[in-house]
């Protein structure tokens, strides 16, 4: 009789045969016993945006939807002056339908693509209701549009809690950035420049709060994906999105404010920063954590410094290529070679010796 391997047990999950928690059990006795990294595809980092043509054939049935719906009803909350009411009944019935859509694609047919096209909308419509509250409190623009962030993101929470998509989380990180940034500017404090926002030299406590907010983003992430280290959850996937959207918030002030500096010291500090990342990556085992950032920090190279970090770039894609190539033999080593810290055991196994020891 063949082996039952790891897409077999997801389906027994999505079919309703066994609970995520029984599944992570099974999977995680079964890498205990015969070593949990020999039996991960590649050792890569789980990564799924659709399942099947069948998928995006939906959504593209999902976003024509919601397109003809915002057609015949989006006049009605585009502004103040139409109406709150309007926009808070049509944003209430664009989420229910949304919430009566995810059941059957989200919790029924576990579909990828559809779930996160869906969460998309149900944020929109979120975003309209919070938009529409605040013009029936005759608030003013800066303070509707906080207000409009505010409420989409507990909204997202609630959804999150619900359905568990895992793309929310994404949708709630940048909901909370949104948030903050809309407090701070009602409290008086507008940045006179686009680059105030990131830089340690602007005015304003932009930078500071961008990077702690991306700190408190990487701690979740962490969170999640310690509790589930052989990465076969949805909590894993959360972690995911989560450092997505951490790691340019962290790296993105320290970018910039070396990009001002604008020396050749300047770009090696910054190489320097990112080789740090790079480690703490392959330490916890999340090249999207360093993906991100790193493609931020080249977005950044090439809109702000007008081909003046070409250096910084060069140096940077050499580093992607060779850690992509010996991730693996790399993390093994540097694991092997760090002494035992707080969390290390709950952290993705690197050996075959790690998964010899008991599950914790």
């Amino acid at each position: 009789m063949s082996d039952i391997n790891r897409d077999d047990i997801r389906a027994a999950v999505g079919s309703g045969m066994i609970s995520e928690a029984q599944a992570a059990s099974l999977i995680a006795l079964g890498d205990a016993r015969r070593g949990a990294r020999e039996h991960m595809s590649g050792l890569d980092e789980p990564f799924e945006l659709f399942r099947g043509f069948n998928e995006i054939f939906i959504v593209v049935g999902l976003v024509i939807l919601y397109s003809g719906w915002v057609g015949l009803t989006g006049l009605s909350f585009v502004s103040a002056e139409v109406g709150y009411v309007l926009a808070i009944v049509y944003s209430l019935i664009s989420m229910g339908a949304v919430a009566l859509l995810a059941r059957y694609f989200t919790l029924v047919r576990r579909m990828v693509a559809p779930s996160i096209a869906l969460a998309i909308f149900f944020a929109l419509g979120a975003g309209q209701f919070g938009l529409g509250l605040g013009w029936m409190v005759d608030a003013e623009f800066p303070l509707a549009l906080t207000l409009s962030a505010g409420v989409s993101t507990l909204l997202l929470i609630g959804y999150y809690a619900v359905f568990r998509v895992p793309f929310t989380m994404a949708l709630i990180a940048l909901g909370t950035f949104a948030t903050a940034f809309g407090f701070v500017t009602l409290g008086g404090t507008v940045p006179t420049d686009p680059s105030d926002l990131f830089l340690l030299t602007g005015e304003g406590p932009f930078a500071i709060l961008t990077m702690v907010l991306g700190i408190v983003g990487l701690i979740v992430a962490l969170r999640f994906d310690m509790s589930d280290p052989h990465r076969i959850t949805r909590r894993a996937a959360s972690g995911f999105w989560l450092h997505v959207i951490a790691a340019p918030a962290i790296v993105n002030t320290v970018a910039l404010s070396l990009f001002d500096v604008g020396t050749v010291t300047a770009q090696l500090l910054l190489v320097g920063f990112v080789a740090l990342m790079a480690v703490f990556a392959v330490v916890i085992d999340r090249r999207s954590f360093l993906v991100s950032g790193v493609g931020y920090i080249v977005a950044l190279s090439i809109t702000v410094m007008e081909g003046n970090a070409f250096l910084a770039i060069l140096l940077l894609g050499v580093g992607l290529v060779l850690l992509g190539a010996k991730w693996e033999v790399l993390r093994r080593n540097l694991m092997d070679a760090l002494p035992h810290f707080p969390g290390k055991d709950r952290l993705p196994p690197w050996t075959l010796m790690t998964s010899e020891e008991p599950a914790t």
